[in-house]
């Protein structure tokens, strides 16, 4: 048996200060799975599709220890929020606005997404 990626014409982009983005196919992204994505000015973005065909996008970088690793965190919802954990020290962020479950003193940047 063969599996085929599906494929779709629908682009995910970000607002970036007046402009929007393409970061990658719609299709590439696995609902509750992360991708990291460079932006033009050297940042690194955490793009995620939960799985309600939502799509959030979040500073890549763990503001806890600085490494760019949030796209590789676990996804789950908390008070029927969405977040990511840290795969390092486990923060929790709210996919929808950045801000630490676990810390409010700390956020990470949240980006407008869509689909063109």
């Amino acid at each position: 048996m063969t599996l085929a990626v599906e494929t779709t014409d629908l682009k995910v982009q970000l607002q970036l200060a007046d402009d929007w983005f393409t970061v990658c196919d719609l299709s590439m992204l696995v609902p509750g799975r992360g991708v990291a994505a460079l932006l033009p000015d050297g940042r690194q973005v955490a793009v995620f599709r939960d799985r309600s065909d939502r799509l959030y996008a979040v500073d890549n970088r763990d503001p806890f220890t600085g490494a760019a690793v949030l796209s590789r965190g676990l996804t789950g919802t908390h008070e029927g929020r969405p977040f990511v954990a840290s795969p390092l020290l486990k923060q929790r962020f709210d996919l929808a606005d950045g801000h630490c479950l676990d810390d409010e003193s700390v956020r990470v940047a949240v980006y407008e997404v869509r689909t063109r």
